[in-house]
């Protein structure tokens, strides 16, 4: 799921014009040795926090169904978790960086869901809502200030980015409708010779199980009377 929300960031911020301008957009971690190695105009959106959101926890399995409308799998409850990013801007010049970051910004604050065309994927099988907050973070996520002490680099103008993602539950197989009836047949030991009749299991009010098992027609029984309670009117 993680790789997911990564792609559809790129889509995101490559639909806005980076990529047509030459910018690039990678998910390193903005250290110095890599912000030695950098030579082009780059939008580092960094992922450095993930925590699950206990309070969108289900309890319910949900349903695959195949294009007959059988169901095929039953899939546990997808649980949700927030993914914050730190997204910076590196070009030559600190003007270049903050008209780059400007554009970013702009970008990321127009947006409150991630739309299905770019999701990939189990998000894209999913088909639920994924949000994102541009300019903040979680309540519980690290402060910047303490990311670029971690990284061991310079304290930059960066953008906080939050995406509330779900990941798909344990898929099970399920098993395929029963089309067929079940019968017994019984022979004796001496001379088995396939000439006993059938016997259905269950539905014993009929005699031959037909050829198409449980599923042939049965003889419906009347229903029984109603039993006449003190009180009730004659007819």
């Amino acid at each position: 799921m993680i790789h997911e929300v990564d792609e559809a960031l790129r889509r995101l911020l490559g639909g806005s014009g980076l990529t047509a301008s030459g910018v690039e957009v990678v998910f390193d971690a903005p250290t110095n040795d890599w912000a030695a190695r950098r030579s082009a105009p780059t939008v580092c959106v960094f992922l450095y926090d993930i925590r699950e959101d206990n309070s969108r926890r289900g309890s319910s399995a949900g349903e695959v169904y195949d294009a007959d409308g059988f169901v095929v799998a039953r899939r546990a409850p997808a649980r949700w978790f927030e993914l914050t990013y730190l997204v910076t801007a590196w070009a030559g010049r600190p003007q270049d960086e903050h008209r780059l970051l400007s554009q970013v910004l702009a970008c990321l604050v127009s947006t409150d869901t991630l739309g299905p065309d770019l999701l990939t994927g189990s998000l894209a099988e999913l088909g639920l809502i994924v949000g994102l907050d541009a300019g903040g973070t979680g309540l519980d996520a690290p402060a910047a200030s303490d990311v670029w002490s971690a990284l061991g680099g310079e304290l930059r103008p960066s953008l906080g980015v939050r995406v509330r993602a779900p990941l798909a539950g344990v898929r099970q197989v399920a098993a395929p409708p029963v089309t067929e009836g079940l019968t017994v047949r019984s022979v004796p030991r001496s001379g088995p010779d396939g000439t006993e009749p059938a016997r259905r299991l269950r539905y014993t009010e009929v005699s031959d199980p037909g050829p198409d098992g449980f599923g042939g027609p049965r003889e419906r029984q009347p229903a029984p009377a109603r039993r006449r309670r003190r009180g009730d009117r004659q007819p």
